[in-house]
């Protein structure tokens, strides 16, 4: 005798709403335009930027020395007096150009030696060796050396640049491999890819969040060694860069071009920041769920 249990009937029901009520909460209020304008992320930075002008200005009318403090209006001035005759943009392109050389070499040495750590016993040893011997190392304090092997030129910028930008890019990429889920490696293995297919197929994209990090921080070091290095020597094959502006206009006491030489190497690095970088992340790591 088999025992047929029916499942219990739901009773239905019919719920009837209320068609203004519903609209009224479909339908929210528009937030005042403040706010709205305040989540713009580009207008809270434009607005701090507008603060600390008010202060550098209020503080030099206070200190009342334009040797020692031009205000914010005077360095602008004479920002756009050296833009508009040239002088400043011909010095930043020439920093620039050697910068980015620089960069790019010191970025591409990184990814070879951050590879073979990856991917082999021997270049993770050689890695965690040269790291350790090098990375605390300023780059500024190898410039001697780089001028007594390079000469006084672009060489010795490059060098002090690619020392400047090859440890912590490889450190941050090296950190962001080891953090790497097994499984992923796994699933990776699975498919047949092994060493540097291994490295670009799997590791890259799961570690890029660091690799981004580095790129950031190597940019930085190598911005700021090299001002660093053309305010101790100054030009580049006979040419100067933003560096040697801003040492030039200190001992001719421009102390007004003197900052505006300075804000160029502010704007230069905002911009960067959030004309590569940011947008790099947003199609990238942010798009992928990896970084908020």
């Amino acid at each position: 005798m088999s025992l047929v249990l029916d499942p219990p009937v739901r009773q239905e029901y019919v719920y009837v709403t209320n068609t203004a009520a519903a609209r009224a909460v479909a339908i929210s209020p528009p937030l005042p335009l403040a706010r709205r304008l305040w989540r713009q992320a580009w207008l809270r930075k434009i607005f701090i930027l507008i603060v600390l002008a008010l202060l550098w200005e209020g503080v030099a009318r206070w200190q009342d020395n334009d040797l020692l403090l031009p205000g914010f209006v005077q360095t602008a001035r004479a920002f756009a007096g050296g833009v508009a005759s040239g002088e400043l943009l011909e010095r930043v392109r020439i920093s620039l150009a050697v910068l980015l050389q620089g960069y790019a070499a010191g970025v591409a040495a990184a990814f070879v030696l951050t590879a073979l750590a990856a991917s082999t016993r021997a270049g993770r040893d050689l890695l965690e060796t040269l790291t350790s011997m090098f990375n605390p190392l300023p780059a500024i304090a190898l410039l001697p050396l780089a001028l007594l092997w390079f000469g006084l030129g672009k060489g010795s910028l490059i060098f002090v640049i690619v020392h400047a930008v090859l440890w912590p890019l490889a450190l941050g990429a090296y950190a962001g491999f080891q953090s790497v889920p097994e499984t992923l490696r796994m699933a990776g293995r699975n498919y047949g890819l092994s060493g540097l297919r291994l490295v670009w197929h799997i590791l890259v994209p799961a570690a890029l969040p660091s690799i981004l990090s580095g790129l950031k921080i190597g940019w930085a070091f190598a911005w700021r060694t090299l001002i660093a290095a053309e305010l101790v020597f100054g030009t580049t094959g006979g040419q100067g860069g933003l560096g040697w502006y801003i040492f030039q206009n200190r001992n001719e006491l421009y102390t007004d071009k003197v900052f505006a030489g300075l804000a160029a190497v502010i704007l230069i690095g905002l911009l960067v920041e959030n004309v590569v970088f940011r947008p790099l992340e947003s199609v990238t790591v942010e798009r992928w769920g990896m970084q908020r």
